[in-house]
C-alpha cells in the first residue's frame, strides 16, 4: 500500500475515533487536538503521492514553496496529474476519506441537536452532485475557468476552506462537550456552509460550462 493511502486510512480511523470522543464527552481540549492532527494529515497524504509519484525529488520544503512559486507549483502539478493517471485508487480514496471526514462531523452534530438536520442533507446533496460533475473531470486540477479557479481550486480557497472546518468543528466540540457560547458556534457554521455550498456551485457551474 503507498504511504499516502495509508495515511489516509489513518486520519479516517482518527475521526472515527474523535466522533466517539465526543459522544462519551471526552476531554474536549484532547479531542481537539485527534480533530486537528486528522484534519491536517490530510494535505500530508498529498504531500507523500506526489513525493512518492516523483520518487523523492520532491521535498517537503519544495512542496510548501510551491503554493507561492509558480514554477514549483507548475512542477508539483505536473506529478499529480500523473498520479490521476498512474494510481487513480489513490485520489478516489482521498476524496473517500474527505467525505467521511466531513459528513462525520456533520452527522454527530445534527445527532447531537447541535446541527438541524436541513443543514446535513444540504451538505450530502452538494457534495453528492458535485461529485457526480467531478467525474466528468477527473480531478480538480482538470478545471479551468477562471470562477472555478478562483473559488474552488486557488491556494486560498483550499485554505480558506480547510482552516474554516477546522475553526468550525473544533469549536463545536468544546460547545457540545465544554459548553462555551453557543452564538459563535452557529456564526461560524454559517459561515462553513456558505463556503461549501459556493465551492460546490463552483464544482457543478465548471461542467455545465
Amino acid at each position: 500500500m503507498r504511504a499516502a493511502d495509508a495515511t489516509t486510512l489513518f486520519r479516517t480511523l482518527l475521526i472515527a475515533v474523535v466522533v466517539y470522543l465526543i459522544l462519551i464527552k471526552f476531554d474536549p481540549i484532547l479531542t481537539v487536538l485527534i480533530f486537528v492532527i486528522a484534519t491536517l494529515l490530510d494535505g500530508i497524504d498529498g504531500y507523500l503521492a506526489v513525493w512518492q509519484e516523483s520518487k523523492g525529488k520532491v521535498t517537503l520544503s519544495m512542496y510548501i514553496k510551491s503554493f507561492r512559486d509558480k514554477r514549483l507549483k507548475k512542477t508539483v502539478k505536473s506529478y499529480k496529474e500523473n498520479i490521476s493517471k498512474h494510481a487513480k485508487f489513490g485520489p478516489r480514496m482521498d476524496i473517500a476519506g474527505d467525505r467521511f471526514a466531513e459528513y462525520a462531523m456533520w452527522i454527530v452534530f445534527t445527532y447531537t441537536g447541535i446541527i438541524p438536520i436541513a443543514i446535513l442533507l444540504a451538505v450530502v446533496l452538494r457534495h453528492s452532485f458535485a461529485d457526480a460533475f467531478m467525474g466528468n473531470k477527473g480531478t480538480s486540477s482538470k478545471m479551468k475557468s477562471k470562477f472555478t479557479r478562483i473559488v474552488y481550486t486557488s491556494n486560498l480557497s483550499r485554505a480558506g476552506i480547510n482552516i474554516a472546518k477546522i475553526v468550525t468543528f473544533s469549536y463545536l466540540i468544546l460547545m457540545y462537550v465544554a459548553a462555551y457560547p453557543a452564538i459563535w458556534g452557529y456564526a461560524l457554521t454559517g459561515i462553513l456552509f456558505t463556503f461549501i455550498m459556493l465551492r460546490g456551485s463552483a464544482e457543478i457551474y465548471e461542467n455545465i460550462k
